[in-house]
C-alpha cells in the first residue's frame, strides 16, 4: 500500500528539482538514461583537490579486468588507514567515482588510502558477478598494502545502496572464506533484501528516491527468476543470512521514509542479536540518499555528522 510520505520540509523541498534525475518508476529500458546521468567522470569527482588519484587493474571474478582506483594525500608516505569504497547505483548504475567526493575528505582528513572498484553492473553482469568483483577488489587492496602505503590493520569498507548492499555482501564473504581483516562496515541505506516484503519495501511506489517499482527492478536485473525465492545467496542479498555473528564493528543508517528502512532495521538488529556492534540510525522525514541530494539540510548535516564520528573512532590508531 502507497501511502504519502512525512517528508522533512527541507528535504521535500528539494524533490520537484530532482524529478526525472532520480530513479522513480524505473524500468529496464530506461536504464541508458540513468545510467549517463549517475557516472561522473574522472574530473568532476577530483576537481581540484590536493589528492593523487592512481588507476591500477587486476584480475576481478571468472578472470575479467578490474579497475581499481587509490586515492591518497599527494605526497602522502606515512601508512594510515585503509577505506574500501563501493559505490551506489541499486547494482545497475553509477561508476567508482559515483558519490565517492567523501573519499578525498578521508584521504585528507584521515591520512588514508581509499580505494574504488569498477565493479561490474546487472543485468549484463548478474550475481554473483558484482559482489565477487568487490570481494576480489578487497583481496587487491590487501595485498598491495605495503605499497600503497596503509595499514592492513585498519581497514574500514564503505557503501551506500547498492554498494551498501555489495558492503555487506563482501564482509560475509571475507568473514566466510576467512579472508581480509576488516574493522568497520559502514552501511548507508544498504539494499539487502531481494524480496521486498517488508511495509516500506511496499509502501513507497511513485514517490521520493529510488521507489519500490525502481527496487523490484534492479533486483529482477540482478537475481533474474530466482529473484524473491527460494535460491538466492546471501552474499548477493545480505538480509538472506541467517548467522550474522563474527561480523566488524557496523554502523547503519537509513531514512524513515523510504524502501529500504525495515529491511535495514532487521539487519541491524540481527547483528545486535548475534552478539555483534552494530550502530543505527533511522532519519525521521528522510528518503533515500538524501545526505548527497540536500546536504545542507538540518537533517542531512546531522546524518553525516554521525557517520563522520563512528568513522573517526573506528579509525583512531589502538592506544599505545
Amino acid at each position: 500500500m502507497t501511502q504519502k510520505p512525512l517528508y522533512d520540509p527541507e528535504l521535500a523541498a528539494v524533490l520537484p528539482a530532482l524529478s526525472g534525475y532520480v530513479p522513480v518508476n524505473m524500468t529496464l529500458d530506461q536504464l541508458p538514461r540513468f545510467r549517463k546521468l549517475s557516472s561522473p567522470g574522472r574530473s568532476d569527482f577530483l576537481q581540484d583537490s590536493p589528492v593523487d588519484c592512481v588507476d591500477h587493474v587486476t584480475t576481478g571474478y571468472d578472470g575479467a579486468e578490474l579497475t581499481l582506483s587509490a586515492i591518497s594525500k599527494r605526497g602522502h608516505d606515512t601508512p594510515g588507514p585503509g577505506i574500501y569504497f563501493l559505490h551506489g547505483g541499486g547494482m545497475v548504475m553509477g561508476n567508482r567515482f559515483a558519490g565517492a567526493r567523501p573519499l578525498i575528505d578521508w584521504a585528507l582528513k584521515y591520512n588514508a588510502v581509499c580505494v574504488t572498484p569498477e565493479y561490474r553492473l546487472a543485468p549484463e553482469h548478474p550475481a554473483p558477478t558484482p559482489v565477487e568483483d568487490c570481494y576480489r577488489g578487497l583481496q587487491w587492496m590487501m595485498e598491495h598494502a605495503e605499497e600503497l602505503k596503509f595499514d592492513p590493520n585498519r581497514v574500514v569498507i564503505v557503501g551506500g545502496s547498492g554498494g551498501g548492499g555489495l558492503a555487506a555482501g563482501t564482509t560475509l564473504l571475507a568473514r566466510d572464506r576467512n579472508g581480509p581483516k576488516l574493522i568497520g562496515q559502514l552501511l548507508q541505506c544498504p539494499m539487502l533484501d531481494d524480496r521486498n516484503e517488508t511495509p516500506s519495501a511496499l509502501r513507497y511506489d511513485g514517490v521520493g528516491v529510488w521507489d519500490t517499482t525502481s527496487n523490484r527492478t534492479a533486483w529482477r536485473a540482478m537475481l533474474g527468476d530466482r529473484c524473491g525465492g527460494g535460491d538466492v545467496c546471501q552474499y548477493s542479498a545480505p538480509a538472506r543470512t541467517r548467522d550474522l555473528s563474527g561480523l566488524p564493528s557496523t554502523f547503519i543508517d537509513v531514512g524513515a521514509e523510504e524502501v529500504f528502512r525495515d529491511e535495514d532495521i532487521a539487519y541491524a538488529s540481527a547483528i545486535l542479536a548475534a552478539g555483534g556492534q552494530c550502530e543505527l540510525h533511522v532519519w525521521s522525514g528522510a528518503f533515500h540518499g538524501f545526505y548527497d541530494l540536500a546536504p545542507q539540510a538540518a537533517v542531512s548535516r546531522a546524518c553525516i555528522a554521525a557517520r563522520e564520528a563512528w568513522l573517526e573512532r573506528i579509525l583512531a590508531p589502538a592506544p599505545g
